[in-house]
């Protein structure tokens, strides 16, 4: 869906609801804080249809307040503030960035984050089996997934030997995904490769050429999930072979990815909004792990880069683009 027509599509959402109000029956706001319509759009109608499936039809019980920050910090703390004098029922936070401007923004509205790198690590829970305050919902076990991603990094690339981690400082699960990644002990030489803003790309590289990495991995965060295709780009330039986390960075080039299927854990996430609306308390639902994960290859730019993935990896691919 394009985004002219899913912005469309939500305002007459909007106008549609006024009617129902007025005639008494009882309507749900629910916040959503994400980059925008077209950052994981299936994923986005993932969920919506898990609440159609529960009974919540937007314009007659259900009421969206959507929010995109476009990954701008100043832009996303905002938003939650805006949603919070909203007075909404309950925030949808997408990602820990989305999650801890919420947390900010607020003590008492619910917050139900959808696929969270760490919410653990990051404080933003206690525990995942008592999540404690106002804030629960899906993880992404970024820093386990991050290690056995580059476990089978290892096993498609059996040369790789030193590999570059691209990873964003201000992104608070990043730091516990480097400390997971460098306790693992997988016999791997890692650089730490810090990268704040689409500008610092270029450098990022020039140092990754300078410490002569022969891999490339890229911490998911929704700055380098918008620049998928320009980091993917500049890997294949240096042939060199890259691993992401969301399966998209492989359509838009990368070598391949591993990581919990988002369209799955969104869909899940309408259940504890519904579990939210009919009175539970997020201190009392744990934190969810995934269920499914994806591996994807693509064999385009593999041939590209002049590798050549073993047969019995490809057999064990979710997907592999050819």
């Amino acid at each position: 869906m394009r985004r002219r027509e899913f912005i469309t599509l939500l305002g007459g959402a909007a106008a549609a609801l006024w009617p129902f109000a007025a005639y008494g029956e009882q309507v749900y706001r629910v916040g959503f804080l994400w980059d925008g319509p077209d950052m994981f759009p299936d994923a986005i109608e993932a969920f919506r249809q898990g609440l159609r499936e529960l009974g919540y039809v937007e314009g007659r019980n259900l009421a969206f307040e959507y929010r995109w920050g476009e990954g701008k910090p100043d832009r996303i703390r905002a938003l939650a503030h805006e949603l919070v004098r909203l007075k909404v029922d309950v925030i949808v936070a997408a990602s820990s960035i989305y999650t801890e401007a919420a947390k900010q923004a607020t003590s008492t509205i619910p917050i139900i984050f959808m696929s969270h790198a760490d919410p653990l690590g990051t404080g933003h829970v206690a525990s995942l089996a008592y999540p404690g305050g106002n804030a629960t919902g899906f993880s992404l076990m970024m820093p386990e997934t991050t290690v056995k991603g580059l476990e089978l990094f290892k096993e498609a690339v059996p040369a790789l030997s030193r590999v570059a981690i691209i990873f964003d400082p201000a992104t608070p699960s990043h730091g516990p995904s480097l400390k997971a990644v460098e306790a693992a002990k997988l016999g791997l030489r890692i650089q730490p490769v810090p990268v704040r803003s689409a500008t610092e790309y270029e450098s990022a590289f020039s140092s990754i050429v300078r410490e002569r990495a022969d891999g490339l991995l890229v911490l998911a965060t929704p700055l380098f999930i918008a620049g998928a295709e320009q980091l993917a780009d500049f890997a294949i330039a240096l042939k060199l072979p890259s691993l992401f986390g969301p399966s998209h960075s492989v359509q838009a080039g990368g070598l391949m990815s591993y990581s919990p299927d988002r369209a799955d854990q969104w869909r899940r996430t309408a259940v504890y909004v519904d579990k939210i609306l009919k009175g539970a308390k997020p201190a009392d639902l744990p934190v969810q792990q995934p269920i499914k994960f994806e591996l994807v290859i693509n064999l385009k730019t593999a041939k590209v880069i002049g590798l050549t993935i073993p047969e019995s990896f490809l057999l064990r691919a979710d997907k592999v683009i050819d």
